[in-house]
């Protein structure tokens, strides 16, 4: 993998360039447990939530490209992640996808999209989970209903591949109580091994690694909490 030693990134600082390099091999080459398709969405869910939506997310979409993310995958992916990094930041992410694949030529997408059920009730959240917040907050209840509600239809990203994209939002928003909890759950209870999600928190040491420090800390507290089941 050696899309940070383009010319591109050589042209800014090559010793820069070299650093960026290496690190590319330990993240890209050396995590076996995830699929290159999974380590470009896990990137471009980092480009969202810190907002480098400069040549960072240009050369994301361009690998995507090689390893079968779709444009219509992309924006699946930016609308499902949008209630846990924030409308605003899915939303100008949205507009530079555009632009990149507008300037670069690429394959736009096919204006596929899923059912949202923004008018119905309910939603698939675990009954302990939506308790809790109504519990907490009735009326914020409400709304983590509609969130969850209109994503339910989603068909393009496996619940493998969600659950790693939201435990990347909370490793990098250091959100590592609640959600990550429960992101943790769904993704072993989608068939990830811990190892695998283990993997997940590694990989997005490339994106601020005393964060990633802080969630394998809090990931591996809650393997010893929930004892056998996760260990």
């Amino acid at each position: 993998m050696n899309f940070s030693t383009t010319a591109q990134v050589k042209a800014l600082d090559p010793v820069f360039a070299e650093m960026s390099a290496a690190t590319d091999h330990a993240v890209w080459e050396e995590i076996p447990e995830l699929t290159m398709r999974e380590k470009v969405l896990l990137s471009v869910v980092a480009d969202v939530c810190q907002q480098t939506l400069g040549l960072p997310l240009e050369l994301h979409v361009t690998m995507g490209l090689e390893h079968g993310v779709s444009a219509d995958d992309l924006r699946e992916l930016l609308r499902f992640i949008s209630y846990d990094s924030g409308y605003p930041a899915a939303l100008a992410a949205l507009a530079r996808l555009t632009e990149i694949e507008r300037e670069r030529g690429l394959a736009g997408p096919t204006g596929e999209g899923h059912p949202i059920d923004a008018g119905g009730s309910g939603s698939p959240i675990p009954a302990p989970t939506k308790q809790a917040v109504r519990n907490l907050h009735a009326r914020f209840a409400d709304y983590m209903d509609l969130q969850s509600r209109m994503r339910a239809g989603m068909r393009r990203l496996s619940v493998r591949e969600r659950a790693f994209a939201t435990m990347t939002v909370d490793v990098l928003y250091q959100t590592l109580e609640e959600s990550f909890r429960v992101h943790v759950t769904r993704a072993l209870s989608a068939g990830a091994t811990p190892d695998d999600v283990r993997a997940v928190v590694r990989f997005s040491a490339r994106f601020g690694m005393t964060k990633a420090w802080r969630g394998l800390r809090v990931l591996e507290a809650l393997f010893t909490e929930t004892g056998t089941v996760f260990a």
